[in-house]
């Protein structure tokens, strides 16, 4: 008979029973889900923004650089061929799909700190050799770069469903929206620096461009080399960061099974320094297979939250992608982006209006859509505002779209389609950009978390590589760009079907993770 509770007649302390461990994970969890905003939560939220930062600039540099390279590798028409430009921009978006269900995958098995950073690496490499690429006698550069663009984007991919996942899982319950947002929120900042790198490229080689008489526009050569090469840049100051992240206590209480060291690592991060001596037992928690993975998506009330995301993600990316890769194009199928001269000041022109134009459209649309998401995702709601931005956004791309050929037809029509233009890219932001990167990031299982979110995603991508294919072989049906148009009903109609799949979707604010997954 033990002499007393917890102890044996030998003295050596009985093993925890399951209820008292599953007490001391509620109660570590709830350490993490009622922190007070601390600088390990700046350092989270920088950490895991500067990749998406970078991603951001790798993916929509090449929507600048593709003019660039249709001036030196097919100087007689002065822009790549309609399959050599699909193929730079949609190489990037496939790879990301495929890093995507991978990382997403391999984060709930392996563990989001082992797997963290590894992406990156394959970003910072393949970014360095497309900067690097060239023509060979076997291989044309387009095939080059749509190799190491494929690449770079399988670690892109890799990207979205550990840093969602690690936010949410560092964050308390009260700013979990805020957090994930200001690392999403990114993005932006990337895009943004992309057109102004390419600004002040393309000025700093204007004698160089004006004055070539070159066949094959040397000194442009040189600015796309720069634009792309540029990326490497915050890749390489964040890597050490996040190879030395700490691995998140929900994984290594949850799959790892190892409540001690969980509640070290919470008491670390958090500078408690009220860790408790637990022992060695392991919780009993579900374990992931295939055989429950297909019993808990089975339900429909799980299953229709999987529906949800995804397609919402696949319905916004239609029109996200295929707005953001190809913005040059527009800008210069309305005249804002062309330039009326033939020779190299033309070619310097076109350059500088395409760049400042993007630099317009990240300022005064992308960017602001960001923060306001940031300031009302945790007051308001995921739900709403997604409901709100895709709501706005077909109102938007129905006006767009059916009023195209009367906008571009004066010059006050082209200032309005900016105008509108720019709104979209605040709907977009303020709006389901940002909630269908949050929602799965919050709503799934920790056994699941990483590869629900993986899967969403991968669904966004798929939207991407929809929308880049069908403008391409869209857009000039009719004549040049005669089809822009009506790409931008064919928008509409996705952005209405992102209204009916956000309805599939139940509001996460103010709840914890264990809440919204049921655990």
């Amino acid at each position: 008979m033990a002499s007393e509770k917890g102890s044996s007649v030998s003295g050596e302390p009985l093993p925890q029973t399951s209820y008292v461990l599953d007490e001391r994970r509620r109660a570590a969890l709830a350490e993490v889900d009622n922190a007070k905003f601390s600088w390990f939560h700046v350092k989270v939220c920088f950490v895991a923004g500067v990749g998406f930062f970078t991603d951001a600039y790798d993916i929509f540099a090449i929507n600048i650089a593709s003019t660039m390279l249709g001036y030196v590798y097919d100087p007689k028409h002065k822009t790549l061929s309609t399959n050599a430009g699909l193929g730079v921009k949609v190489a990037t978006p496939v790879g990301t799909l495929v890093g995507q269900l991978l990382f997403g995958w391999l984060a709930d098995v392996i563990g989001r700190k082992k797997m963290y950073g590894f992406e990156l690496i394959i970003i910072i490499f393949a970014t360095f050799a497309q900067a690097l690429s060239a023509n060979g006698p076997a291989v044309s550069i387009i095939g080059v770069l749509v190799v190491w663009r494929f690449l770079m984007g399988v670690g892109i991919g890799g990207d979205y469903p550990l840093s969602a996942v690690i936010s949410s899982e560092f964050a308390s319950t009260r700013s979990r929206g805020r957090l994930m947002t200001a690392v999403f929120a990114f993005q932006g900042w990337g895009q943004l620096a992309a057109s102004l790198i390419s600004v002040i490229v393309v000025a700093a080689y204007k004698n160089s461009i004006i004055g070539d008489v070159s066949p094959n526009f040397d000194a442009v050569d040189h600015c796309w080399r720069i634009l792309i090469g540029m990326g490497c840049v915050p890749g390489v100051i964040a890597l050490y960061f996040r190879l030395t992240i700490p691995e998140t206590p929900r994984f290594t209480m949850d799959i790892e099974r190892n409540i001690q060291q969980a509640t070290k690592d919470i008491d670390t991060i958090l500078a408690t320094n009220e860790s408790q001596s637990v022992g060695h037992q392991q919780l009993d928690a579900p374990v992931a297979s295939w055989a429950d993975f297909g019993a808990y998506f089975g339900q429909w009330k799980h299953m229709k939250v999987l529906i949800g995301t995804a397609y919402s993600w696949f319905a916004l990316d239609i029109a996200f992608y295929g707005l953001g890769l190809n913005s040059s194009i527009i800008l210069q199928a309305i005249g804002f982006g062309s330039s009326v001269s033939s020779d190299s000041r033309g070619v310097y022109e076109t350059l500088m209006n395409v760049s400042v134009g993007n630099v317009i459209l990240s300022v005064a649309g992308l960017i602001p859509g960001y923060w306001a998401s940031f300031f009302l995702i945790d007051s308001w709601g995921r739900k709403p505002i997604q409901l709100m931005g895709f709501i706005a956004l077909t109102a938007l791309f129905i006006v767009m779209g059916f009023g195209y050929d009367a906008l571009k037809g004066s010059d006050s029509g082209k200032k309005a389609f900016v105008f509108l233009y720019c709104l979209a890219n605040f709907f977009q932001n303020f709006g389901p950009n940002v909630t269908t990167f949050v929602i799965p990031g919050e709503v799934y299982p920790t056994r699941y978390r990483s590869t629900a979110h993986g899967i969403s995603a991968a669904s966004g991508k798929l939207g991407a590589i929809v929308a880049q294919v069908g403008f391409a072989q869209l857009a000039n049906i009719g004549g040049t760009n005669a089809f822009v148009g009506h790409i931008l009903e064919i928008f509409a109609l996705f952005m209405l079907t992102g209204i009916f799949s956000t309805l599939l979707l139940s509001e996460s604010k103010g709840k914890s993770l264990e809440e919204l997954s049921e655990e």
